[in-house]
């Protein structure tokens, strides 16, 4: 019998792995990523102090309009290719910037933007993933008052998702960005280095949740609402 104060043992029946491989870890082959890691085991290099970094900490003052959870993920809106795309996915386990498919059709881009990818994208059952190509698309990050514009470097999918894009590691690393699934908020700081706060859409979220568990049936509607919302006037949305 085990002991009182030992931990009890759930019995694994298998794993479930994130997004691995892309553009992170130095590279897409097998050279470029052990340079990567000789380049990691030198030491860590020097950042400057920035003082927005200050206002990166999350407190009780950020729950105060966010709806008790126990595991919402933080689902934002984003601006590229002159339309806001909802249902961005904010993906700290993911090691690439993933945009999919069907979403690169909505934004009506042309296919003979994509450059070719020789590397390997592996998905959550850790099989590999299709990967059409990849390209780099101006990305604007707002809370309405205040913005962030970066060059997003996305791995284009042919992958059924509930979500249109997945922000990963590279794009929050770039953006030196902290989420935080606790209080549904991503903090960033703008060209200024004055920091600001892009809320999670919570219902959003729930619904992407939902019919995650329906597309994994066939079922491939997003509720009852359809997939494409036509522009409303001054704004195209992807939704």
């Amino acid at each position: 019998m085990p002991e009182e104060n030992q931990a009890h043992e759930i019995p694994v029946h298998g794993e479930v792995h994130t997004l691995s491989g892309g553009f992170s870890g130095g590279g897409s082959t097998a050279s470029q990523r052990k340079r990567y890691v000789r380049l990691v085991n030198l030491g860590a290099k020097e950042f400057s102090d920035d003082p927005w970094e200050s206002g990166l900490v999350f407190t009780r003052a950020d729950l105060r309009d966010v709806v008790p959870h126990d595991n919402d993920p933080v689902v934002i809106s984003v601006v590229t290719a002159g339309r806001k795309v909802h249902r961005a996915l904010v993906d700290q386990g993911s090691s690439a910037d993933v945009m999919f498919w069907s979403t690169y059709n909505k934004l009506q881009l042309s296919p003979d933007l994509l450059r070719p990818y020789t590397g390997c994208l592996y998905g959550f059952t850790n099989n590999p993933v299709e990967v059409r190509g990849y390209l780099e698309l101006r990305t604007t990050f707002t809370d309405g008052a205040a913005s962030r514009t970066e060059s997003i470097r996305y791995l284009v999918v042919n992958a059924n998702s509930a979500y249109n894009i997945l922000l990963g590691r590279p794009a929050l690393n770039r953006l030196r960005a902290v989420s935080s699934t606790h209080h549904m908020k991503m903090k960033l700081s703008d060209l200024s280095d004055k920091m600001f706060v892009i809320k999670s859409d919570q219902e959003e979220a729930r619904r992407c949740y939902e019919n995650s568990l329906k597309t994994k049936r066939g079922y491939l509607g997003y509720g009852s609402a359809p997939l494409v919302q036509r522009a409303m006037p001054r704004e195209a949305r992807v939704v």
